[in-house]
């Protein structure tokens, strides 16, 4: 059993304390500077045909909470809010990366998942929210609601790497994308690596409960393993803010020194304190680190929308929201649902992970639309990391979670951990995802 400390990941104590005091955050936190963004008029959307509940973000949380919502509750006329026009997966893009799948792996069609589960897909952005008046504001309109589920992910924290700069946040963006919110930061790494001729290729790991906890060391695999294919000459520096790898600790170290010694150069414990782009240097507090390409990747924080919506936790490093660790609804109003990424607790922000979460909430809201209430369910985190690309061998890991109701903390539990890879569980790797997507969007 692994043991998620509070303190050093997501300060619980904070929103547990909310939850005991009962405290409310304001109904509206519709600011003048939204506002301005904000369409004023209803958008053009049918009529809702029974209790209308709007789920924002469509990423693996806000996919499955679409789909499920209906299945649990027929009655409910489900809106799905998304700005993107077309899904990328996030999950096997590191495969993708190295060839091992193509690019329609990954990329899926909103409209398909709402004509197949009977919900309406909205592409459009959201602006802000007036929870005292249950409207959600777009720069289509406005759209009324009854529940209203958000799910919009992350952002990226570069201060968190000393870069605080305007400028500078914008040449990290987009010299030296993170990879990590799928889409245009994909690409631009791909193209990258079919370009790169030599020398250092500098990846980077945060620290706290960042996005695919072994999303960077999968990365490191399958990044050497192109060089390996492609004979290039170089080597994949990766810098680990962290004092080792966070997780399939045995299995990535074996790999590394099996498939890929003198290419995968590994230095833990580095927490990077600066970026000069034009000199292509990282500072540590102890090294300074020259590459010749990028992709870096900060810490991370709960998207921006749940700043702008007023919903942040006081005591939260990450941004994320103030919610019941337990029944998901903020503080003080069982209308409003925070799932996925933004989410306080410390549950690994993965996609299966997501995806079996938004199942329980799709439960417990429509079981509340009832008038009835459901006892916490963990969500499950089923996680396969490749460390070769030719043949596909992966490890994995299947874990599930425990709440200690005494100091309001959670810890992994019933955790299997498989470190040994082959090829048998590199294919179970692919279908894991196939059946993933059939549930999202079949």
């Amino acid at each position: 059993m692994f043991k998620l400390s509070r303190r050093s990941f997501l300060k619980l104590s904070g929103s547990s304390a909310a939850v005991a005091a009962g405290s409310a955050l304001p109904s509206s936190a519709f600011s003048s500077s939204a506002k301005m963004g904000a369409s004023h008029k209803a958008a053009n959307l049918p009529k809702a045909k029974g209790p209308r509940v709007i789920v924002v973000g469509g990423g693996w949380s806000g996919l499955t909470m679409a789909k499920y919502l209906k299945r649990e509750n027929p009655k409910f006329d489900v809106v799905m809010i998304e700005k993107r026009a077309t899904f990328m997966s996030c999950p096997i893009s590191n495969l993708w990366l190295a060839d091992v799948v193509g690019l329609e792996f990954l990329q899926h069609s909103f409209l398909d998942a709402a004509k197949n589960n009977n919900y309406i897909f909205f592409n459009a952005t959201v602006v802000d929210v007036d929870r005292g008046s249950r409207k959600v504001y777009t720069e289509q309109g406005f759209v009324n609601y009854d529940y209203l589920v958000l799910a919009p992910g992350i952002d990226y924290n570069y201060a968190s790497i000393g870069v605080t700069d305007p400028g500078d946040i914008v040449e990290m963006q987009q010299r030296y994308p993170a990879g990590f919110m799928p889409g245009s930061e994909h690409l631009s790494i791909k193209n990258k690596l079919a370009e790169f001729e030599g020398g250092t290729f500098l990846l980077t790991t945060p620290a706290g409960n960042y996005r695919c906890l072994p999303g960077p060391y999968e990365r490191a695999c399958m990044v050497a393993s192109i060089f390996k294919k492609e004979k290039i000459k170089g080597k994949v520096l990766l810098i680990d803010a962290n004092p080792d790898i966070t997780i399939k600790k045995e299995g990535f170290h074996a790999a590394f020194d099996k498939f890929y010694k003198g290419i995968i150069d590994y230095q833990p414990g580095q927490v990077i304190k600066s970026v000069d782009v034009a000199k292509k240097t990282v500072n540590t507090e102890f090294e300074s680190y020259k590459f010749d390409d990028a992709a870096i990747y900060p810490s991370v924080r709960a998207a921006r929308l749940i700043e702008t919506l007023g919903l942040v936790s006081k005591d939260s490093m990450q941004k994320e929201a103030n919610i019941d660790v337990l029944k998901y609804n903020v503080i003080g109003d069982n209308r409003v649902y925070v799932t996925g990424d933004a989410r306080p607790m410390p549950f690994s922000k993965s996609g299966n992970t997501s995806n079996s979460e938004a199942k329980f909430v799709a439960r417990l809201i429509a079981a509340r639309s009832r008038g009835k209430e459901l006892e916490w369910e963990s969500p499950n985190t089923i996680c396969y990391s490749a460390v070769t690309a030719d043949p596909l061998q992966s490890i994995s890991v299947d874990a599930y979670y425990k709440y200690n109701s005494k100091d309001k903390s959670f810890a992994f539990d019933r955790v299997k951990m498989f470190q040994d890879w082959d090829t048998a569980r590199g294919q179970a790797n692919l279908e894991w995802a196939r059946g993933l997507y059939r549930d999202m969007f079949s």
